[in-house]
């Protein structure tokens, strides 16, 4: 953050405000029922997450074709094998892989995994706990600054894209599996938004949000481009069908990608575009 100079002051800048707003203005200690429905949710979103991904009998088989893990081993841009051991399951493979791995996918699993059964076990338990992490989002900065950070990874996610990857890359016996973890993606968005008390993901930051809007039509097409250079590697022989160039009035009407699309239903390329409503057919 200290090698171009506008990074430099505004990393400097960060640093400095959030110091004075901390001596300030300290923050309250947590209560202590705080602390105990954090302990409670942290069992439940453990469990969660380690029922799928170590307990799932064919979730590393799923993980290994829905991602570009399998392509790091050929890239040289670490100082490291990617895996502790070629041969071994999650547990060998390295932070960073994996993260960036569900990361190229718009999916982002290990960030949000076990947070949407934490928040529904204890607003089940108790509709009243919902008030509860509503003041704690509002009057915790710790757990208000978990909660944004979640919510942004949110904002940067597409479950669409990561559903043709799977199309594309994944078998159809593993179609139920990624369709499970969508469904739990979305309840998990939903529940978060609500314990925010927001109505959209980052709207206490119009900012950023914008900054994400602008920069979709890009990396939407990006990661198309992505899935099918995976497919292609994967799968030689694989031809995408070629289809009618849309005409000049078309593309001058100025409509969203997820219009265009309708106009070609038959193309390959839709269910990469259909639930971004951001692309135009041209900036592709």
């Amino acid at each position: 953050s200290f090698g171009e100079e506008h990074l430099c002051f505004r990393t400097l800048q960060r640093f400095t405000a959030a110091t004075l707003e901390h001596g300030m203005h300290p923050p309250i200690s947590p209560k202590p029922e705080w602390r105990a429905l954090m302990d409670e949710m942290a069992i439940v979103a453990t469990k969660e997450y380690r029922s799928i991904v170590f307990e799932e009998p064919r979730f590393v088989e799923y993980f290994r074709l829905a991602t570009p893990e399998m392509e790091y081993g050929r890239m040289n841009i670490g100082s490291r094998p990617s895996k502790r051991k070629p041969s071994a399951g999650i547990e060998s493979l390295r932070a960073i892989p994996w993260i960036f791995a569900w990361t190229q996918t718009r999916f982002h699993l290990p960030v949000w995994l076990g947070f949407g059964a934490a928040f529904k076990h204890v607003l089940d338990k108790d509709i009243r706990n919902l008030q509860t992490l509503q003041e704690m989002y509002n009057q915790w900065p710790f757990f208000r600054v978990t909660i944004d950070l979640v919510e942004m990874v949110f904002a940067k996610g597409d479950p669409g894209i990561a559903a043709l990857y799977d199309k594309l890359l994944v078998s159809e016996d593993l179609w139920p599996l990624g369709a499970r973890l969508r469904a739990n993606y979305e309840e998990t968005k939903q529940l978060l938004l609500q314990v925010a008390g927001h109505k959209d993901l980052l709207e206490g930051d119009p900012y950023l949000k914008q900054r994400l809007r602008i920069r979709d039509s890009y990396t939407t097409a990006l990661n198309v481009c992505q899935a099918y250079t995976l497919k292609r590697i994967r799968d030689p022989g694989f031809q995408v069908k070629p289809r009618p160039h849309l005409s000049k009035d078309i593309m001058d009407m100025g409509k969203p990608a997820s219009e265009l699309v309708k106009l070609n239903t038959t193309s390959e390329y839709a269910p990469g575009l259909e639930d971004t409503l951001i692309l135009t057919m041209k900036g592709i």
